[in-house]
């Protein structure tokens, strides 16, 4: 593939000088790192007559909207939905909506991993491949011997590879789940894949003293954690959000259960319980801190919403052990009408979050203390709040 395009270091310049300072250590590998290289495709999500779906771009057949996009510093690139590489798409190719399983990680997120991860100029670190592009950022920045790469996706190796190369780096690069054993041992892990919570073997292969940094599935947190002299590790919350595609151990996630039926009733149904909400409607998905703080209490619940031509506003949760809330409001700051089924009530438990929101003025998972057993037994604690995964 040719990527020399003429004036791709110029863009590149750009993105580093609005992602960080010129004396960052990290300037020079933005500046100096292709990002085009390895994002030749990519999956844009926009909508085909009423419905959500990715199509494919093609960067070399836009060269302009390739540098732009390549090298906006706040930009994920989607390089893979469900099983589909955008690199083996067809011209034109269009894909319904389904979770994206692979990316080119936004480079102002990766750069803020690594620096979390506090590098010094002799870590052997391991990090997660994707497109490999952070991984290159990390080459340019440490050299390529104390660079590990790793994917469950084979192809995502192999490519990663080749680009790699063809920028000028060597890394260690090995298809493996990253929440099995790691290959080797390590003073960083960095991973920008979440996990439900830190698999011991992370621990395992993390040197004395090392640290690892990682986001929780389902959430906005971003962890850090060293370990200790006990094999386990200690940390806390790190004060930004974050947010990445979660771990798969195979080609795709697992099928998701069938909630037919409880959509359904969701939809439709009175419920054992009906009530006036405490608050507006919200749209969970799009909030860090409340989002975060109902997954660790109430993990796995399904968020859906719906507005109306007429303004309407409609939420839904669904959870799998058959719990179900439908809250409907008439306007963004009217008081919903609330219908709640199942085992639990999910919407007075939102309601519980928000009032401790109102009161405190923010919630415990903000700085929260982090602790890992060695065994991967993880435990967020402030101001008498404790959340253990």
């Amino acid at each position: 593939m040719d990527w020399t395009h003429p004036d791709w270091e110029s863009h590149a310049c750009r993105m580093a000088e609005e992602t960080v300072r010129p004396e960052s250590r990290w300037y020079q590998p933005l500046a100096n790192t292709p990002r085009h290289l390895f994002v030749p495709r990519w999956w844009t999500p926009t909508e085909h007559d009423g419905t959500r779906v990715y199509e494919v771009s093609d960067g070399p057949a836009d060269p302009e909207g390739w540098m732009r996009a390549a090298y906006d510093g706040s930009r994920s690139l989607i390089t893979r939905v469900g099983p589909h590489h955008a690199d083996h798409a067809k011209p034109d190719a269009r894909v319904s909506e389904t979770w994206p399983t692979s990316s080119s990680t936004l480079p102002s997120l990766v750069v803020l991993m690594y620096r979390h991860a506090v590098m010094a100029d002799t870590s052997r670190v391991l990090v997660t491949c994707g497109s490999g592009y952070g991984t290159a950022l990390a080459c340019q920045r440490l050299g390529d011997a104390r660079v590990t790469s790793v994917d469950v996706d084979p192809y995502l190796v192999q490519a990663a590879a080749e680009r790699l190369e063809a920028a000028g780096h060597r890394p260690t690069l090995e298809v493996c789940d990253v929440t099995g054993d790691l290959p080797g041992t390590f003073d960083r892990i960095i991973s920008t894949v979440s996990v439900k919570t830190v698999p011991a073997s992370w621990l395992k292969a993390l040197a004395p003293g090392g640290r690892l940094v990682t986001t929780l599935s389902g959430t906005g947190l971003l962890i850090t954690a060293d370990k200790t002299d006990d094999g386990g590790a200690i940390g806390q919350v790190a004060p930004e959000s974050a947010g990445f595609m979660r771990t798969r151990h195979g080609d795709d996630y697992d099928p998701a259960p069938d909630d037919t039926a409880l959509w359904e009733r969701a939809q439709h149904a009175d419920g054992e319980h009906i009530s006036t909400g405490l608050y507006p409607v919200m749209r969970v998905s799009d909030t860090w801190d409340v989002k975060s703080t109902l997954e660790l209490t109430a993990p796995g619940i399904d968020h859906r919403m719906h507005v109306g031509q007429d303004g309407t506003r409609t939420a839904y949760m669904l959870h799998p052990d058959g719990s179900w809330a439908r809250a409907t409001a008439t306007g963004p700051r009217e008081l919903p009408v609330v219908h709640q089924g199942g085992p639990r009530r999910l919407w007075d438990e939102l309601d519980r979050i928000r009032t401790w929101l109102v009161i405190d003025g923010d919630l415990p998972v903000n700085g929260a203390a982090v602790r890992i057993t060695p065994d991967g037994t993880l435990t967020l604690a402030r101001s008498g709040w404790t959340a253990t995964l």
